[in-house]
């Protein structure tokens, strides 16, 4: 999928050349990896928007974590990694918000908020949230609360999927531990 003016094979160059801080190393990869990104995309995504969308996230993503892209492996596996990752992402939100519309629709206003009720409970997550060291606590926020995926995540903390499942284990078995004593007091 050579676009015509950069080889695949510059753009561990490119890359190692943007993470110096060369901009026009940066600006030529972005171009030139933008029809891969749009392939792989197109292969689990049949809206035009939503491709559009994910080909950006993906951008964003690639930008976020550039600084992460080792010259010892191949570029393209790299690629497809944060590709795949931000196109099942956006699959999982769209079915989210589809389903939440669909709920909402069949839902009053008054059964969805008791404020007062819900409040209360938002007080008491809280409490509950800040006995955990902070790294558990954040990760179970973006991934609970914030509906993160496990990839959004590692991006987010630079950490790999399985530190983030630990601390996420970790911080599940402590508010297990947490609720026990709770029910106690």
């Amino acid at each position: 999928m050579d676009n015509g003016r950069v080889p695949r094979e510059s753009w561990p160059a490119l890359m190692v050349s943007a993470q110096a801080g060369d901009r026009e190393a940066y600006t030529q990869l972005l171009q030139a990896i933008v029809p891969v990104i749009r392939a792989i995309v197109r292969k689990r995504v049949g809206d035009s928007a939503l491709v559009d969308d994910v080909i950006q996230d993906v951008l964003l993503s690639v930008h976020r974590v550039r600084h992460t892209y080792d010259p010892a492996f191949p570029f393209l596996p790299w690629l497809m990694a944060i590709t795949q990752a931000r196109t099942i992402d956006a699959l999982r939100r769209r079915g989210r918000y589809l389903v939440r519309e669909s709920e909402e629709e069949q839902a009053t206003d008054a059964a969805l908020f008791d404020g007062e009720e819900h409040q209360e409970k938002a007080d008491e997550l809280a409490l509950i949230l800040a006995q955990l060291p902070s790294r558990q606590r954040q990760i179970v926020e973006h991934i609970h609360l914030q509906e993160m995926s496990l990839a959004e995540a590692a991006l987010r903390h630079n950490l790999s999927i399985s530190a983030v499942k630990s601390l996420l284990h970790r911080a599940l078995t402590n508010l297990r531990r947490i609720g026990a004593n709770h029910g106690r007091s």
